[in-house]
């Protein structure tokens, strides 16, 4: 009887670093939960590995080039592999698991997102992309279909913790911190200069490439403050950002009242990861504990727009509304590949953006293939920008 009661996690994006500590909280907690599908974008090593130590349902390598050696390597067990972007949405609508993990990195992670809400599967969110591209159908599907998006963003799961027991009471704002970076104080000139290896030294917390990056630009806070609109129902002028350097506030919830919720930790991803998965309980770990005995200053300060202007795009983005959240996501992830591959410097990706922005047409409100015509439109206009 114990068998049938373990939550079972299909990990879309399991090598990356949200997958990865997804598959450690996992680990820790066999008798809660177990692994159904993982699926992996090129890391056929490491989905392998993965497979053979969690043993899940199916695995899905998306990169066809790959599919024969991971076949091969995994003909000796009962998992089933699967290839191709199709994969991706067919193992999605698999009826075999109760929760997704939506792991996938950028615009690749809404297609399947969208396909496990349409088959009422809870959805513990680390994508914030799928919401920036297309929050009001995302949303719209989630409550049709009567499915939980809970989020595992650090910052939105604090936010969502906040929120329990209070979901009568109105919100004046929501506070997303934000650590600055690690170019926090620094001026354009400075960044002028800054190389891809410099930009991937993160100061607080251990992350993918991509979103390392778009914490530097500033980007991440951009594109958190639109997820926060849908996750929350919230009007873009309820959403404030502060920079928190010491990444120990989370973010915090202001209540019509004046009264301030926050949450704070360690910055540690296997918190939220982990708070999404066994929601509404809470497990015991053993991850290290903030010890106010050893307190430092705690301290706040307004983000720099001048300087860091990838924020002021996102917010004229999160009030214009429409594609143009879509349409910035798009050239973004153009801009930040370009910058990873030592094509483009450090102030060309908000150049960029802002381009592709002013390029593309504004559509009030998009279908959902608009959303996908926008996204194709900017991203090829982003490379024609950078030559590529």
């Amino acid at each position: 009887m114990q068998e049938q009661q373990k939550k079972r996690i299909a990990i879309f994006g399991s090598t990356g670093s949200i997958g990865t500590q997804a598959l450690d909280v996992i680990e820790a907690n066999p008798e809660l939960f177990e692994v159904e599908i993982l699926t992996a974008h090129t890391n056929d090593e490491l989905l392998v590995k993965q497979a053979l130590q969690f043993n899940p349902n199916a695995v899905v390598i998306v990169d066809e080039k790959k599919y024969e050696k991971v076949k091969q390597a995994l003909a000796s067990t009962d998992v089933k592999v699967f290839t191709g972007e199709q994969s991706l949405e067919e193992a999605a609508a698999f009826d075999t698991y109760d929760m997704m993990l939506a792991a996938i990195v950028g615009f690749a992670g809404l297609k399947p997102t969208l396909r496990a809400i349409e088959n009422k599967k809870a959805i513990a969110l680390a994508n914030k992309e799928t919401l920036v591209v297309a929050g009001d159908i995302v949303m719209q599907k989630a409550v049709e279909n009567r499915v939980p998006i809970i989020p595992v963003d650090s910052e939105h799961s604090a936010i969502f913790q906040c929120l329990v027991g209070e979901h009568r009471n109105k919100i004046d704002k929501i506070i997303l911190t934000a650590s600055g970076g690690p170019f926090r104080g620094r001026k354009p000139n400075f960044l002028l200069n800054v190389k891809r290896d410099h930009a991937l030294q993160h100061p607080n917390w251990s992350m993918g490439a991509k979103i390392t990056i778009d914490s530097a630009t500033l980007m991440n806070k951009g594109l958190e403050m639109i997820e926060a609109k849908w996750l929350f129902n919230l009007a873009p002028e309820q959403i404030q950002v502060v920079i928190h350097p010491q990444s120990i506030i989370h973010s915090m919830v202001q209540f019509e009242d004046g009264s301030i919720k926050a949450q704070m930790g360690l910055p540690d991803m296997k918190l939220p990861i982990q708070y999404a998965m066994s929601f509404p309980q809470r497990l015991a770990n053993n991850f290290p504990r903030y010890d106010f005995k050893k307190i430092n200053t705690l301290s706040f300060e307004e983000p720099d727009l001048k300087t860091f202007r990838n924020l002021a795009l996102a917010i004229d983005a999160l009030q214009k509304g429409g594609n143009l959240p879509c349409i910035m996501n798009a050239a973004n992830e153009i801009a930040v590949w370009a910058f990873l591959k030592n094509r483009v410097g450090f102030l060309d990706m908000t150049d960029i953006i802002e381009k592709t922005m002013n390029h593309v047409p504004f559509i009030a409100k998009p279908t959902l293939d608009e959303y996908f015509e926008s996204d194709a439109e900017a991203r090829n206009y982003t490379a024609s920008l950078i030559q590529l």
